[in-house]
């Protein structure tokens, strides 16, 4: 990353913005590293894929559902106080690789390495592109509103597919309609990143992206088929 201007007319110091990307993006990249080795790990290790199809398997991934949002809750209030931000970080991705663990787990092996190479190239591609774009003069704040519509939808269908069983045909759909709006969501994010996210917010921007990379991961998982 060079120290040039990010977009026409920035009025802040360049240095001081790459250097904010710089930090954000190596925190992702930690948290990154450790999702992929818990989930790689839980997915070859045999014991653990059955013990996770067990009731109790059930109960402990409801567990680590709860825990996840708690900690989500509990990172959105203390995300600007040192050493709190990192502590409930961390724990958050430990939860957050769980739960990607237990999902890849119901995956065959090459699926999830596979889901997981397409996710590494789509995320490098639209951050390549909106780093490029920005520089251009883009602006991509108005998908706002129409990502949380989306992401409303995505719930709403969620919790139907839950309740009316859609098949395998209804769940590939739904994957491959939430890994195009997540890869929005990265655009979105990441021009966040370039222009809005104040100095301080340097958790909130990488578990954002986080966020984004680990649910494109998991709805393009979504479209391979079960084990």
């Amino acid at each position: 990353m060079g120290s040039g201007q990010l977009y026409p007319g920035m009025q802040e110091n360049p240095e001081m913005r790459w250097g904010f990307i710089r930090k954000v993006y190596s925190i992702l990249c930690v948290q990154l590293l450790i999702t992929f080795s818990i989930a790689i790990s839980m997915t070859l290790i045999e014991p653990v894929r059955h013990f996770l199809r067990t009731t109790t398997g059930l109960y402990v991934m409801i567990a680590a559902i709860v825990l996840t949002v708690i900690l989500c809750l509990m990172m959105s209030c203390f995300s600007q106080k040192h050493p709190w931000n990192y502590i409930l970080l961390f724990l958050f991705t430990f939860a957050m690789a769980f739960m990607v663990g237990a999902c890849s787990s119901q995956r065959k092996g090459d699926a999830v390495i596979l889901a997981a190479g397409l996710t590494l190239v789509v995320t490098v591609g639209l951050t390549l592109f909106t780093f490029g774009a920005a520089k251009r003069g883009a602006d991509f704040s108005f998908m706002g509103p129409f990502l949380l519509c989306a992401l409303l939808l995505l719930m709403a269908f969620g919790i139907i597919r839950i309740i009316f069983p859609m098949g395998r045909l209804g769940e590939q759909v739904i994957g491959c309609v939430g890994a195009l709006v997540f890869s929005a969501f990265i655009i979105y994010d990441t021009d966040n990143l370039i222009k809005r996210f104040s100095y301080d917010q340097y958790i909130d921007a990488a578990c954002c992206l986080y966020m984004d990379i680990v649910n494109l991961f998991l709805y393009i998982l979504a479209i391979f088929g079960d084990d």
